[in-house]
């Protein structure tokens, strides 16, 4: 396999571990960036249809750049956290919903997992139908009391409280406020002429794992059974939309849901999560105290949607069985089916990886973990 790219001395097994990808854990296009104290020292693509400014859809990994737009509203003082959301969005306000709160939103102790009637592919990205179905539906449990992954629902919960708090998209929103500024490729909402930068993405065969890691996918095992009745919120929430859209279809790329549709590349993704937690060329992101504030635990433990248990701040994951990055410091989100993105502020790190391969994983795809692995001991020799 022919890796392109720089890694900087004492990160060749970050390097080692992405060639492996390919040769060993059926990877098919990807690549890996990895800062580290403001400073870009590991930079790698290849594989099938890959060129060094490639962008792919990330899925859920979208989530942690999204939920930029509420700390930021919040570090500005135009978003209260501790509010009702219905204090912006009054229709929101029906069925049982008045005490939700808009940190709820972002720590998925909303209880609107998912939509008694489903969206079509049409009416999820027409801006109008997700928001409307939303203030409709009740809450499945209390809101506040326990928390379940809002998988797809995370869309129109944040997208219309910025819609309403701001007047502009949270797509609209971020590119002006935190991608302008940082010079990210980093999308949700993709711009037309970016377009032809964007690789196809589809299923690729996940390896059997090695005997010795059966315990790393029981877990897993557990989420799929759930996935397979129809019954369960792990369905429900999934399938949201239903049928599931067409990721590669040009209407889908060009739509703004904050849960699922960003476009990234794995460099953008990086220097996002880079610059959360310190300088990257003379910009910061995040004040000191909204940095605690976004990765403070707020959800712990059984996760009503993913079965397993999950750990979330303020719209991000932490650090977990269910999605382990470098350490207990370490915040940000996994797309399903391959893609994360994080920083570790006790380390300095920031990592981004992307993959045109879907896999099965749900929040620990065996690339990034491999990649993670690696890295962390190249930070610990």
């Amino acid at each position: 396999m022919d890796v392109q790219g720089t890694v900087a001395d004492g990160f060749e097994p970050v390097r080692d571990a992405f060639r492996g990808n390919f040769t060993d854990r059926g990877d098919r296009g990807a690549a890996v960036t990895v800062y580290r104290d403001g400073h870009k020292v590991v930079d790698l693509w290849g594989g099938t249809d890959w060129a060094e400014d490639t962008a792919q859809i990330i899925r859920s990994a979208t989530k942690g750049p999204a939920a930029a737009v509420l700390h930021l509203l919040h570090q500005r003082g135009q978003l209260d956290l501790d509010a009702p959301v219905g204090t912006y969005w009054p229709e929101f306000k029906a069925n049982g919903k008045e005490r939700v709160l808009v940190r709820h939103l972002l720590t998925h102790r909303a209880g609107l997992p998912v939509l008694d009637s489903p969206l079509t592919p049409a009416e999820a990205i027409d801006g109008v139908s997700g928001p409307r179905a939303i203030a409709a539906q009740a809450p499945v449990w209390q809101p506040g009391e326990a928390h379940g992954y809002h998988a797809q629902t995370y869309s129109w919960l944040l997208g219309e409280l910025v819609l309403r708090v701001t007047g502009r998209t949270l797509g609209r929103w971020f590119a002006d406020e935190v991608a302008q500024p940082l010079g990210l490729d980093l999308w949700i909402g993709l711009p037309g002429e970016q377009a032809h930068r964007v690789g196809r993405i589809a299923e690729t065969e996940t390896p059997a794992a090695p005997a010795s890691q059966g315990l790393r996918i029981r877990p897993k095992q557990t989420v799929s059974d759930a996935y397979r009745d129809p019954h369960s919120l792990t369905r429900r929430a999934f399938g949201a939309i239903d049928p599931l859209p067409d990721e590669n279809a040009p209407g889908y790329r060009a739509a703004e849901l904050p849960a699922s549709s960003g476009i990234a590349t794995a460099r953008s993704l990086a220097r996002f999560y880079a610059a959360l937690i310190g300088r990257v060329g003379g910009h910061r992101v995040y004040a000191p105290a909204t940095l605690t504030q976004a990765r403070t635990e707020e959800s712990a433990g059984p996760d009503r949607v993913l079965v397993v248990g999950t750990r979330f701040g303020l719209g991000y994951m932490l650090h977990g069985p269910a999605s382990p990055m470098l350490s207990p410091a370490s915040f940000g989100h996994p797309g399903r089916g391959g893609s994360l993105g994080f920083a570790d502020p006790d380390a300095g790190a920031a990592f981004g990886y992307v993959t045109s391969g879907l896999q099965t994983s749900v929040t620990s795809d065996p690339r990034a973990q491999a990649l993670v692995r690696a890295l962390r001991g190249c930070l610990t020799r």
